[in-house]
């Protein structure tokens, strides 16, 4: 009764993606062996993959449904979870996730759990890199509390001068960045490694080549590259959904969707943090007001001359924006409200007292006259 002991026992898998209310999971090796096993003896490869002539995946993937359970307690399944897989129907790849296993990191946008570190991709050159673009996704990937490896593409386009040029204003920043070029192979074995038993999210602004990126690290996989827009010169993006993908030499990779301006949603007093430069700093000194924001307090150790202050004090801005914005949500009754500027600019407000400046409707204003006429009649 092996096949009968197979589908009672408890399975391990890890989500690669989550579309609708399915979930595909790759199952544990040793997984992908029970429902061998439990197939039967003969023709056993035949019941799981009906078609001899493609390759067997090892590990086997089920495609499999949330346990109602779990949804009644309000359990999500993010790409990435280790799971429980009950009920394996190895011949139909089906399977239904019963367990979801504690996480040790999370992240929100994207939503992916147990990631171990951020693969930053920005290029050199086509597109140009920008400072305060590279900042904001460095400060985004900070506030994650996962390792972050910075990865500069199309180094080919730069002298030796200029690529010395980039690497010392970034070890300036705290940053060792690694120069590569897809198109022409450099360095390529060396982001394997770095990715190798691990799960890396790769992020970056749309054009910097991150799909051409995981084509050259996985090449039978066959991402949509999309083109550098010439009017813009910002890269069209090309990637839908989130999914995490099995690289040959180990490890799992997760592509995301290209964007250009990450939304930095800190707090004004933990956001100097997330600058390592600035974070040195205060590792060998404090500033005299326990509250200090940096900017214009007196002996303060943060300010100073470092590149990214003027990069702090305008995220400082975004981030007491957001703060503000979180106070209002939480605080109905407050005074203030968000008005939106256009262009992605807005700014607070006071509120109109409703009931002063409310509009009077045609049937009460009906109303009041008619009273006044019975009045005039009496």
């Amino acid at each position: 009764m092996k096949g009968e002991s197979v589908s009672t026992k408890q399975l391990f898998g890890t989500v690669l993606a989550v579309q609708a209310n399915f979930y595909r999971v790759q199952m544990d090796e040793e997984a992908g062996e029970q429902g061998s096993r439990g197939a039967g003896e003969q023709g056993s490869r035949e019941k799981i993959f009906p078609n001899p002539q493609s390759p067997v995946p090892n590990p086997p993937i089920l495609l499999c449904t949330r346990r109602t359970r779990l949804k009644k307690i309000g359990q999500q399944v993010m790409v990435g979870d280790r799971v429980v897989v009950e009920e394996p129907d190895w011949a139909g790849g089906r399977g239904a996730v019963s367990e979801v296993l504690p996480r040790h990191s999370q992240l929100n946008r994207p939503a992916i759990a147990n990631v171990n570190q951020i693969l930053l991709v920005f290029a050199v050159a086509d597109p140009p890199l920008e400072p305060i673009q590279l900042s904001r996704f460095l400060i985004k990937a900070e506030s994650t509390g996962v390792d972050v490896l910075l990865c500069l593409n199309k180094c080919d386009l730069i002298s030796e001068d200029e690529r010395q040029q980039v690497s010392d204003r970034l070890l300036a920043w705290g940053y060792q960045p690694l120069f590569i070029s897809v198109q022409n192979s450099i360095n390529i074995d060396q982001i394997a490694a770095y990715l190798q038993d691990k799960i890396t999210v790769i992020a970056g602004p749309s054009g910097v080549g991150k799909s051409s990126l995981i084509n050259s690290l996985i090449p039978d996989i066959n991402l949509r590259v999309g083109e550098v827009s010439g009017k813009l010169a910002r890269g069209r993006h090309t990637t839908r959904h989130v999914e995490l993908f099995e690289m040959t030499t180990g490890g799992l990779l997760a592509d995301t969707p290209g964007f250009n301006q990450p939304d930095l949603d800190c707090s004004p007093e933990e956001l100097i943090y997330y600058f390592p430069e600035a974070r040195t700093r205060l590792e060998t000194a404090n500033c005299r007001f326990s509250d200090c924001s940096h900017r214009d307090e007196p002996d303060c150790v943060v300010r100073g001359d470092w590149e990214r202050y003027q990069h702090y004090l305008e995220f400082l801005a975004d981030a007491i924006v957001y703060q503000t914005h979180l106070n209002q949500q939480a605080d109905p009754e407050s005074n203030l409200k968000l008005i939106s500027k256009g262009k992605g600019q807005s700014q607070y407000e006071p509120k109109l007292e409703s009931k002063k400046y409310r509009r009077i409707s045609r049937k009460t204003q009906l109303q009041d006259l008619q009273e006044l006429y019975r009045e005039s009649e009496d």
